[in-house]
């Protein structure tokens, strides 16, 4: 009796493998088993690395419930979306609902987690998805063509913006970021994406322009920027929000829009026609992207759904 009693609490003890410890003995990471184990689609994962995880998680015992489930219905329910903090508003507020919409459509369930910059592995291993959106990565992959044209991603998109204010006569273009650029990765990744839209399109200066949450901050740094750029005619902004930053900042110096700076936004929220003038801005046939996300991530074919092109919508700023 006594036996048996140190027998179950020695096993109560033993600490359960998890996706970490399988990681660990395989040197991978934790999505990389996460992806064999669920045999997720669209993984460039070599036959060599396969096996090694496969052989960790047997020798180790790794079976978490999650697997288990996923093992019994053929795949996973859950698709994870990784959102850098950034991402907001009207084309991410559609892109997910395509994403969501697409995915109840065959039978899957969306979690969406807003990055922060904490590590994506815990909340993999403890809901072993079916597969992983992580949608800086998919933008940063639309920025162009193999052949070096631009595809409907958010480069073409960005370049719609920077497109329309060369066609109304500005070349030296400034582009507002949210705040501190070198704190935002997805921020780098537009900023970088501008630089190449404006090349294309003929802007021949594209200077930098960081805008502060805060409204005295704002202001100042919007001030200090005309002061040292005053070749600078328009501003293409990265969303809505950091368009009205600009244009509440441009209203308390005493500027006009669009006479002395025109100004256009991304994204064309609501927000935007509620300013006098009302924003100028870009809206993206997000959900459709959404959808068409959802059908890669499950490995259907993906090829009838396809993005209208990003459009100007006309306001007073640019």
């Amino acid at each position: 009796m006594e036996d048996e009693k140190k027998g179950r609490t020695a096993k109560r003890a033993t600490k359960r493998a998890t996706m970490r410890d399988v990681a660990a003995a395989s040197g991978v990471s934790p999505s990389t088993v996460s992806f064999v184990l669920n045999d997720a689609p669209h993984q460039t994962i070599s036959a060599a690395t396969r096996e090694r995880v496969l052989r960790a998680a047997d020798e180790l015992g790794y079976v978490p419930h999650g697997v288990a489930r996923a093992l019994r219905e053929g795949s996973s329910r859950i698709v994870l979306l990784n959102l850098d903090p950034l991402f907001r508003g009207g084309s991410i507020d559609g892109y997910t609902r395509g994403l969501d919409d697409e995915l109840g459509r065959h039978g899957h369930v969306l979690l969406v987690r807003r990055a922060g910059g904490s590590p994506l592995e815990p909340v993999v291993d403890a809901v072993v998805p079916r597969a992983v959106v992580n949608l800086a990565g998919i933008y940063d992959e639309w920025e162009s063509a193999a052949d070096g044209g631009w595809v409907n991603g958010l480069g073409a998109h960005t370049r719609s913006q920077l497109t329309h204010l060369q066609e109304t006569g500005h070349v030296v273009v400034a582009f507002a970021l949210p705040g501190d650029v070198e704190a935002a990765p997805f921020a780098q990744v537009r900023l970088r994406l501008a630089r190449a839209a404006a090349a294309s399109v003929g802007i021949v200066q594209l200077e930098v322009l960081p805008v502060p949450r805060d409204v005295e901050s704002a202001r100042a740094g919007v001030g200090e920027f005309l002061a040292m750029h005053p070749e600078v005619t328009a501003v293409a902004a990265f969303d809505d929000v950091v368009a009205l930053r600009v244009l509440a900042a441009l209203r308390a110096l005493g500027k006009q829009v669009p006479g002395d700076l025109a100004v256009i936004g991304f994204d064309a929220t609501e927000h935007g026609a509620y300013w006098d003038p009302p924003l100028t801005s870009v809206r993206v046939d997000a959900e459709a992207f959404g959808r068409r996300a959802a059908r890669q991530a499950l490995g259907l074919d993906a090829s009838d759904v396809v993005p209208g092109p990003a459009t100007v919508v006309a306001g007073g700023t640019a």
